[in-house]
């Protein structure tokens, strides 16, 4: 366990903190703030490019910010006329591709992040040994990274970063190189290992059922700004933006007309009451509108005269995923329990599962 007399209540403090690459080209990271608490693990989401990564390397030291400050256990390390380097920011790092030391084995990689700390050996003895059992790799101690699979080599990593008891673990994309089944193994593991260690960690990814099943608290960004920050659950169910919405939920959005106080939608009427405002605009002021309708919240049902049609359909072991089309053209996704399959090309009619939607304006349209 990281000691109490170096766990201040928040581990990391941002404010504002801005990164621009070239004069041309939108900041990479822009006007960040966020606090972090002791104890948390908080995932970086978003897609290519959105800057994730480069606040990542902010924190750790291997850039700096043009504006803004950057706290770690309570001490400034980048901003306010200061500036320290990585390796005295009390940060431990695992890189993507676990960076390793081919010519050391498993217990020499994982010592040589307390090579730079004043401790006598039999300490670090100790401590490498307890890092390496944290992360399950007892009776490896001796094997080379090449004898190892990717995943043990992941864990050496990891028990790099957390032997020297930092105030911080930063993991970029750590679940990325390995296959399929291994990562959807070590997901669970991971936090596991890092609850255990009572580790304040952040770890970026752009797999969205990665951020949800790992982080206690998600960040999404966009365009190097802060798009959303909330539990997994608040992300998933209150979006506060088309973008969040999209990329967390991947749900789908239908266009509503006002008639009076119902939706007019490709699926049927929706009351407005089951309807919430989930941007800044009044939901109940407006005409036109797309109401976000997750996947799930979809139940379909043969019929000759459905106004849907079965375009594909795609057996995920629990449940099957349907595309549906209308004659006009607007689409539909699907997830239903993997019961008996409608076959494609078969009509169908679509209702919504009563409960609250999130409802986005749309702008109306220019004369």
């Amino acid at each position: 366990m990281i000691p109490a007399s170096v766990s201040p209540a928040s581990v990391l403090q941002l404010d504002r903190v801005s990164r621009q690459f070239a004069l041309n080209v939108p900041p990479a990271v822009s006007s960040v703030s966020l606090s972090l608490p002791t104890g948390e693990l908080l995932a970086l989401l978003g897609p290519s490019g959105c800057g994730k990564t480069t606040l990542l390397r902010l924190i750790a030291g291997f850039e700096t910010p043009q504006s803004g400050t950057i706290e770690i256990a309570n001490q400034t390390v980048a901003g306010a006329g200061k500036w320290l380097p990585p390796e005295k920011r009390s940060v431990g790092m695992v890189f993507q591709d676990y960076a390793l030391f081919p010519h050391l084995t498993v217990q020499q990689n994982v010592a040589f992040g307390l090579q730079n700390h004043a401790k006598p050996t039999e300490l670090v003895q100790q401590r490498v040994k307890e890092s390496i059992a944290l992360v399950g790799l007892e009776g490896m101690e001796q094997r080379f990274p090449h004898q190892l699979s990717g995943g043990q080599q992941q864990r050496v990593a990891l028990a790099r970063a957390l032997a020297p008891y930092p105030s911080l673990v930063l993991l970029d994309e750590p679940l990325s190189n390995l296959d399929i089944q291994v990562r959807l193994r070590l997901r669970q593991e991971l936090r596991d290992i890092l609850k255990t260690a009572g580790t304040t960690a952040i770890f970026v990814t752009h797999d969205q059922e990665e951020a949800l099943s790992i982080a206690d608290r998600v960040a999404v960004m966009r365009q190097g700004h802060l798009e959303q920050i909330g539990t997994p659950e608040e992300l998933y169910r209150e979006p506060t933006s088309r973008f969040v919405a999209e990329f967390v939920t991947q749900a789908n959005f239908l266009t509503a007309q006002r008639q009076g106080q119902v939706w007019q939608t490709a699926i049927g009427l929706i009351p407005l009451t089951q309807t919430i405002s989930a941007d800044s605009s009044d939901i109940t002021a407006i005409d036109r509108a797309a109401l976000m309708i997750r996947q799930e919240d979809v139940q379909i049902q043969l019929h000759p005269q459905g106004d849907w049609i079965i375009r594909d359909r795609q057996f995920l072991g629990r449940e099957y995923r349907y595309s549906l089309q209308t004659v006009s053209g607007e689409t539909l996704i699907v997830r239903t329990a993997a019961d008996a399959p409608f076959a494609i090309g078969s009509a169908v009619k679509a209702e919504v599962i009563p409960g609250l939607l999130c409802g986005f304006a749309i702008a109306p349209a220019k004369p």
